[in-house]
């Protein structure tokens, strides 16, 4: 019934992978570009690397993106702008004029040919001055621009932007009429008159200048000649100039529109398929055979997958709103989150599995690949104790400092100059980073939702202050002592062999918070002398010893301790005995059976757990010790650890020999300075 049941749950479990690594790949291959990928990697200024290149079939060559642009610039400059003049306007001031003149103009000291005179020569000005035309105010072109003007539909003058005249210069050229026309002593009422009365007669006609501007945009091709069939294109080891580029860009674009028609898409969509299973299943054989642990809980890979798919959602889609963007992604928050909840090499290996698929869908991959690798790297050996705020902020601008000379560093190669350098992508880089500091928020919804623990968590639950270490400390006071005893040793201990230190001093605040329940049971809370094990059998009293930590797992799910942590409170007595009671129980029944005087396990399984149980045993046992000196602290270290080797506790964690050896020296160490220990001076 139980090999039923096992192996029920193995079928169980790898169905889950399965249907979750089916449902991980059908994402990435459905948001990836269903075209035909070209065979070859080229980059501006490098030598071609594969053999001589010769033309498959007859092509276009295009023109660049940059000569279309200045083509079509140039063609804009030279398609005149179409202007409006509207008859009734000059009607309506000519009105006005004759008016006007008499209260600003006639000077009644003046004679009556006189003031025709100056009628005549300002209404003169004015009547040049609507010949060349008036505008509001500038149209935003160039001054050299030709200007058409049209009277009702009709070309009746031709001039340039620059040669009409606005409301903001009418005055300078009212100035410059009144000089040549001699009427210097009447500037400021001439001044005060054409303000008060003209009016613009031009205004852009929208629609025939934007015909115009279409009609000698469509005349520009976007090709510059052909390829014919077996024209070599480029020779093995030829420097990829920029004309060579365009040409291999042009075969490019052709190539893929050729191979990817309707009927060849089913074939690169398996194709897709393939290689994003592949690069998934590396992933997952990597965990399975090096992180057994996180291979064996499903939460953990499906954690894992998730944020691959999603680094790959958001890279693709923004490639599709704006190639340009593909730097905005915060790419390096994979390795970070997956460092930060697991180990550094899962995240760095995570996040080469990742990079290589976005190599499928940004463009100049190579480019792409080597600068998130190297960031990724980056990223996995700068971030260290991200509890701490300022490792974080240290990081990411180490990071962006990264991005920039990569980034710069390839400029150069396929650019050899500053000429076109542009500041933008060092802006997006630096946006980036910015983006890659929403880890720190991102990291605690993942705690809520998957149930994991980071060092953040574990930094927070460190504070004695919280409610179940301050409930131990007021129920249990030994104990609670002896609690921060054992961290203190753990977390030493921890740091000499590389364990995760701040996970074992959480491990050993709360692996006894069990005894809470009975904690006059325990020899380090009987302050009155008082043991009431001496009135009770030895069955009786080991199983009250023993069911501490049952009650520690409960009492640490209730106040929903993470997992993490309350497994330091089930394995850190693993399967060792209650020796004393069950010496006590044999000596009055010698068919005492030991599985009743033995804890439940299971053993540790990990480093750190292992580091636990010899910490808590050795500093429990050194309160026991009639005299203490250097060598009664060594025999005492020996003697429990070589016992837990011999019963096989450390058997099912990463935990080496040398390193065992090493924790030896550290208790040791660590103990006598407990102790105060001195050296004997002779009398």
């Amino acid at each position: 019934m139980s090999f039923n049941i096992n192996y029920l749950y193995k079928t169980n479990n790898l169905f889950y992978k399965a249907v979750l690594y089916a449902i991980a790949v059908g994402v990435i291959v459905y948001v990836f570009p269903k075209k035909a990928q070209f065979f070859y990697d080229y980059d501006n200024g490098k030598p071609w690397q594969s053999e001589n290149l010769y033309a498959p079939f007859d092509f276009a060559i295009k023109k660049s993106d940059k000569q279309i642009d200045f083509e079509r610039k140039e063609a804009l400059s030279q398609t005149p702008v179409y202007l409006d003049r509207d008859p009734e306007v000059w009607r309506q001031v000519e009105s006005q004029f004759n008016e006007a003149f008499e209260t600003f103009l006639v000077n009644s000291m003046d004679s009556e040919m006189d003031n025709a005179l100056r009628f005549l020569r300002v209404k003169e000005a004015l009547v040049g001055l609507y010949d060349k035309g008036i505008v509001a105010s500038g149209l935003g072109f160039f001054p050299e621009k030709t200007a058409v003007i049209l009277d009702r539909q009709k070309q009746v003058a031709q001039t340039s932007i620059g040669q009409l005249i606005t409301l903001e210069g009418l005055s300078a050229w009212v100035d410059l009429e009144i000089d040549k026309l001699g009427l210097t002593e009447d500037k400021a009422s001439i001044q005060v008159l054409f303000r008060s009365i003209v009016k613009p007669n031009l205004r852009l006609n929208v629609t025939v200048t934007q015909q115009a501007n279409n009609e000698a945009l469509s005349l520009i091709s976007e090709v510059r000649g052909r390829v014919g069939k077996g024209t070599i294109i480029i020779a093995k080891g030829e420097i990829a100039t920029s004309e060579k580029i365009n040409i291999l860009n042009s075969l490019k674009s052709e190539f893929e529109s050729q191979v990817g028609s309707a009927s060849n898409y089913k074939w690169i969509l398996f194709a897709y398929t393939i290689l994003a299973a592949m690069a998934l299943l590396m992933l997952l054989l990597f965990i399975r055979k090096y992180r057994p642990e996180i291979y064996e809980h499903n939460t953990k890979v499906t954690f894992v997958l998730f944020n691959v798919v999603t680094i790959v959602l958001l890279t693709t889609y923004a490639v599709q709103y704006n190639a340009d963007f593909v730097y905005l992604v915060p790419i390096c928050v994979l390795p970070l989150i997956l460092k930060t909840f697991f180990d550094a090499r899962l995240g760095l290996f995570a996040h080469v599995i990742t990079v290589l698929l976005l190599g499928f869908v940004v463009e100049q991959s190579f480019e792409y690949v080597f600068l998130q690798i190297i960031a990724g790297i980056v990223t996995i050996l700068t971030v260290t104790e991200l509890y701490k705020r300022v490792n974080l902020f240290i990081s990411v601008g180490q990071i962006t400092i990264v991005y920039l000379v990569t980034y710069f560093a390839f400029f150069m190669i396929q650019e050899g100059s500053l000429d076109e350098l542009t500041w933008e992508p060092f802006g997006m880089f630096a946006l980036n980073g910015l983006a890659t500091l929403f880890v720190l928020p991102l990291i605690y919804a993942y705690e809520k939702i998957f149930g994991l623990v980071s060092d953040v968590s574990l930094l927070e639950l460190t504070d004695t202050n919280a409610l179940l270490l301050k409930e131990l400390s007021n129920k249990a006071p030994g104990t609670f002592h002896h609690s921060l005893n054992v961290a203190n040793l753990a977390e030493a201990v921890a740091n000499e062999v590389e364990a995760n230190a701040m996970l074992v001093r959480v491990g050993a605040l709360y692996h006894d918070i069990g005894k809470m329940k009975n904690p006059t049971y325990f020899i380090e809370n009987q302050s009155t002398g008082i043991n009431p094990h001496d009135e009770m059998e030895p069955r009786d009293s080991a199983q009250i010893i023993i069911n501490h930590v049952i009650d520690g797992i409960e009492l640490a799910k209730k106040h929903n301790l993470p997992d993490r942590i309350i497994d330091f409170i089930r394995t850190h007595h693993g399967t060792t005995m209650t020796y004393y009671f069950y010496s006590q129980e044999k000596s009055k029944n010698p068919l005492v059976k030991k599985e009743d005087f033995v804890y439940h396990g299971p053993k540790p399984f990990s480093k750190e757990t292992a580091i636990l149980m010899m910490c808590d045993s050795v500093e429990a046992a050194s309160k026991s010790m009639p005299v203490i000196t250097a060598q009664t602290i060594e025999q005492l270290v020996e003697k429990i650890i070589s016992k837990q080797m011999e019963t096989d506790q450390f058997l099912n964690a990463n935990i080496t020999f040398r390193e065992i050896m090493q924790i030896k020296k550290v208790l040791k160490h660590k103990l006598a300075n407990i102790y105060h220990l001195r050296i004997e001076y002779p009398e």
